[in-house]
């Protein structure tokens, strides 16, 4: 199968974050095992869902990950052109859920078996697909932790194929999403003097963390991202019933993302300090008061790839792209920068198409990584 018909049979598989994977990741499993290569599932406490990795080439250290996720984002009220779970092609486009972010880099991944398979490795490559990426990259710390249990060699990087246009990424930001429930007191509004608002109460924390962001902004840069600092952003709030009732009730979400200079536990550990000064003083008025926060996933860590890693290098060369850049998006690639792997962003279709109705990729950019993975190939062949 070529790159294409491969890619076809991927978005054909409506996997979005959240749901079982199953269907896929077995798909994938008989096609490598087709090849003569052992995979291995690292399955969810549920067994509903899996993560699969194996290796290819000799047992030493030294190897390379090819990393990549199996779900997808949702397409509900997106206005699709065409079928988002069938590749459609029209004027060199590939287009189809997924076809960018990311199962484009999967595809091209799965492409190059039959030249893996055949060339005299020196150094092992490993393929590591994991599920949940899109939801908070839920699977990547237990895949990670499988796989330096299953191989006692150490590989020494890790691409990730989040779509780049195949321009090596170095850095991008840490990410964690928050919700904040705020408890007060229902009454008349008339009686605001002696209620305790979860409205009122909710904009004092949320002005906080606008402040703490300008706090941020002054105290630490990184001039390779834009904004060059790191942000806090509510996207999300609800409560009250009525405009003459005062609200006992608010809920709202919010994100941070960081820089490599900021921590996310750092700017955590201040907001909920916030919190409990807040409550201590509001409970002399009314003892019901109570906020709570709740991490919707794990903080997924920054990616901080220094510009003289031998990885840069290696990607720059394979690559032929002789730049580099930042990103502010989440992805797996700072889990296994954190793990101790050199890590790097590069993968086929640009992270412009992501998340959007009509995504789609190049049949150039499939082509091109392809290509990018067999020079690869020869790398470590040498």
């Amino acid at each position: 199968m070529n790159v294409e018909d491969i890619l076809a049979k991927l978005v054909h598989f409506p996997v979005l974050g959240g749901d079982s994977n199953l269907s896929i990741i077995h798909w994938i499993k008989e096609y490598i095992e087709s090849f003569g290569v052992a995979t291995t599932l690292v399955p969810n406490k549920e067994e509903t869902k899996a993560s699969l990795h194996c290796r290819i080439g000799p047992a030493v250290d030294g190897g390379v990950i090819l990393s990549g996720h199996t779900d997808v984002v949702p397409v509900k009220g997106q206005a699709w052109d065409t079928d988002p779970f069938t590749l459609v092609k029209k004027d060199g486009k590939l287009f189809a859920r997924g076809s960018a972010d990311m199962k484009g880099y999967i595809a091209c991944c799965l492409a190059t078996l039959p030249t893996l398979t055949k060339a005299d490795l020196k150094k092992p490559i490993y393929f590591a697909f994991s599920y949940d990426e899109e939801i908070g990259c839920l699977a990547a710390p237990e895949l990670i932790e499988h796989i330096k249990k299953t191989y006692p060699e150490d590989a020494t990087y890790a691409i990730i194929g989040e779509p780049s246009s195949l321009e090596p990424v170095i850095g991008k930001k840490g990410v964690c999403y928050v919700q904040t429930e705020v408890n007060g007191s229902a009454g008349h509004s008339s009686g605001i003097h002696k209620e305790i608002s979860a409205i009122h109460e909710s904009t004092r924390l949320i002005m906080w963390l606008e402040n703490k962001m300008k706090l941020l902004a002054q105290e630490k840069q990184d001039h390779r991202f834009e904004p060059p600092h790191s942000t806090l952003h509510v996207g999300q709030i609800s409560g009250g019933v009525a405009t003459n009732i005062v609200s006992d009730y608010t809920r709202f979400e919010w994100d941070v993302r960081v820089i490599p200079k900021d921590t996310i536990q750092t700017i955590f550990d201040d907001f909920f300090a916030f919190c409990k000064e807040r409550e201590e003083e509001v409970r002399k008025l009314f003892p019901g008061f109570k906020i709570i926060n709740t991490l919707l996933h794990p903080p997924v860590p920054a990616l901080d790839t220094k510009e003289t890693d031998p990885i840069v290098a290696l990607t720059k060369k394979i690559s032929g792209n002789n730049t580099w850049r930042t990103v502010a998006y989440a992805a797996e690639a700072g889990q296994f920068h954190e793990a101790g792997y050199q890590s790097i962003i590069c993968g086929p279709g640009s992270i412009e198409q992501a998340h959007r109705a009509n995504e789609f990729t190049t049949q150039e950019q499939l082509d091109k990584c392809v290509v990018m993975l067999q020079k690869l190939v020869v790398e470590f062949s040498i």
